[in-house]
């Protein structure tokens, strides 16, 4: 796995790597920075009635991503970032601090562009790309593998569904018994 996954680093580096892209990604990956573009739209939901239950369920997503994936598992595999291995690619932003897999800036992406997208196909136009985006950005700048990348969306995916499944299905169980 790791072969495979420093031949698609070091390609995105080779092939892809140039001055626009050096200046985007920093900011792109800002976004995904703790979650905050992510923490920001569910606050936005939060004030809004129609989509309140979509902001909640959107923090909740994003807390159980940081239950399981930072706290549990990037503790338990506790993979080495690639440029810790590969030293002589020059990052172009600050080290993060923490273990590599999963990529916790593509969890709360894909959790957050789940819910999202499964609430409003209008959600979906704005919260697939960025999430992409997000994802990519980890893998540009050098500081996740790619199966890091796919293990976070994976992960992400199945806490975004059972996030929204299982709040509806306990609202609308409420909503019967009143």
């Amino acid at each position: 796995m790791t072969e495979f996954d420093f031949s698609v680093l070091n390609w995105i580096q080779d092939n892809l790597k140039c001055g626009f892209l050096d200046f985007l990604m920093p900011k792109i990956t800002f976004l995904g920075d703790k979650g905050l573009i992510w923490l920001l739209i569910a606050i936005i939901l939060l004030i809004t009635k129609k989509y309140r239950k979509t902001g909640i369920i959107m923090l909740v997503g994003m807390a159980l991503g940081v239950l399981f994936g930072n706290l549990i598992i990037k503790n338990l595999i506790a993979r080495t970032r690639p440029y810790d291995i590969e030293t002589t690619i020059k990052l172009i932003i600050s080290k993060p601090t923490g273990y590599s897999f999963p990529s916790g800036h593509t969890l709360a992406s894909i959790i957050s562009a789940t819910v999202l997208s499964l609430t409003s196909k209008k959600f979906a136009i704005f919260s697939i790309p960025l999430a992409i985006m997000i994802a990519f950005s980890r893998m540009y700048l050098y500081v996740h593998y790619p199966s890091d990348i796919l293990g976070a969306t994976i992960l992400g995916v199945a806490i975004g569904f059972f996030t929204y499944f299982f709040a509806n299905k306990t609202t609308n169980k409420k909503k019967l018994r009143s």
